[in-house]
């Protein structure tokens, strides 16, 4: 039995732990970042800074945070986005405290264990600033071992996404933001559903909603800060109806064990 345990954090911070691995997607631990406050959900504990590989999906601050990926211990693999270190300085600053850091391509493959780890596109800018360097593109990751765990990042739907993630057993998609106001490059809840429908896996795990919030903006469209979960779990009832939706609170975990045959 393919067997895979999730646990979300909150935000895009999730650990995927398969074949005796733990994955750590996109780490964000703290109580305030910039603008941004933790709204629902305690600060993570320690334990979810402990993994064998981190990945970055791209460079914005809610995904790529030195000062978190700073608490993980020495020695672990951390994949980001071919491009990084020249964009962020602090991720060099990390290397030299004994982070394995790995600049990665679509495509690329990385082994850890009995796990390997591919590089995916993502439809979404990379860039560290608005008005920054290109030179990052965003990625989502494929977590493959016993079970096969699809880690999109931040994206939009584009052409191609079901060949470029492949068959895999679950999605973790995000499905809302940080703010009142989604911008383009992200799937809501709704478009979220499609991609399900498109990628279909046998379940399903929304992140990146219902954590961060602009300070003083509480009564600013609250829809957007506590419905995303609830309406991907609706919007996935209707287009696709054969994946199990597991709506997680922060630091919940589920065990899945593989996909539902279509």
């Amino acid at each position: 039995m393919r067997v895979a345990t999730i646990t979300w954090w909150g935000h895009a911070t999730v650990t995927v732990q398969d074949s005796g691995v733990r994955v750590l997607t996109d780490p964000l631990f703290p109580r305030r970042l910039a603008h941004l406050r933790r709204r629902r959900g305690p600060v993570p504990p320690p334990d979810a800074a402990r993994a064998d590989l981190a990945v970055v999906s791209h460079l914005h601050a809610d995904h790529l945070h030195v000062p978190s990926l700073a608490r993980l211990a020495p020695g672990t693999r951390v994949l980001v986005p071919h491009g990084a270190l020249k964009v962020v300085p602090g991720l060099r600053r990390l290397r030299s405290r004994g982070l394995e850091l790995t600049e990665v391509r679509v495509g690329d493959e990385v082994a850890m264990g009995a796990l390997v780890v591919r590089a995916v596109p993502a439809a979404h800018d990379g860039r560290r600033w608005p008005m920054g360097p290109a030179v990052a593109p965003a990625l989502g990751y494929v977590v493959h071992g016993e079970s096969t765990t699809y880690f999109a990042g931040d994206t939009s739907l584009y052409e191609g996404l079901e060949a470029a993630v492949g068959p895999c057993d679950t999605a973790l998609l995000p499905v809302g933001g940080w703010g009142p106001n989604l911008g383009p490059g992200h799937l809501d809840a709704r478009r979220a559903a499609q991609a399900l429908d498109r990628i279909g896996p046998g379940a399903a795990v929304p992140i990146h909603f219902g954590t961060f919030w602009p300070i003083g903006m509480d009564a600013v469209r609250p829809h957007e800060f506590h419905a995303p979960g609830t309406d991907f779990v609706r919007h996935s009832g209707e287009l696709a109806p054969k994946v199990a939706v597991h709506l997680l609170r922060h630091g919940e975990s589920v065990s899945l064990n593989g996909r539902v045959e279509r």
